[in-house]
């Protein structure tokens, strides 16, 4: 890189894979942004979406000084910002997995356990829960065993990022 004529600066559009490249191109001594893809501008006559196309507006953006560039973590807050989103997937897969449970005993006339949702008493009471048919006790069985592998999940990610 050290090749390279004049000042040299490098852009690209966040997304999905990260900020290493930011890092180390910033570590090889190259001016690096990472440009907010929310926040770009584009001509309302672009209405056809190529790499190409992209590439040069964010190098038109980079040499007018417009790129508004988003926060780069270092590789530790990368790491945290990893484990964050592992608990709030947990959190969410969690939740959706409930809410099938819940659906499967409001179909079948189960409403009403004599306490709140999902704590200690509720899942004792879910434990002991039978049904008639053998393909709806199945499916209760994978419902609850899924909820309480998640929930488990859920304990580890939290435990993770505290």
């Amino acid at each position: 890189m050290g090749k390279l004529p004049g000042p040299c600066a490098v852009v690209y559009e966040a997304g999905p894979t990260g900020f290493g490249l930011a890092r180390a191109l910033s570590a090889a001594g190259l001016r690096c942004q990472v440009a907010a893809s929310s926040n770009l501008f584009r001509p309302a006559s672009d209405r056809v979406k190529t790499d190409a196309r992209d590439a040069l507006n964010l190098a038109r953006l980079l040499r007018l000084d417009e790129v508004v560039p988003v926060w780069i973590p270092s590789a530790a807050e990368d790491v945290t910002q990893d484990l964050v989103r592992a608990r709030e997937a947990a959190r969410t897969d969690l939740m959706r997995i409930r809410h099938r449970l819940s659906k499967l005993l409001v179909r079948h006339g189960i409403v009403n356990y004599d306490g709140k949702a999902w704590t200690e008493h509720p899942d004792r009471w879910l434990h002991h829960q039978r049904f008639d048919a053998a393909p709806t006790q199945s499916a209760f069985e994978d419902a609850y065993e899924a909820v309480v592998l998640a929930t488990a999940r859920r304990a580890v990610a939290s435990h993770a990022v505290v």
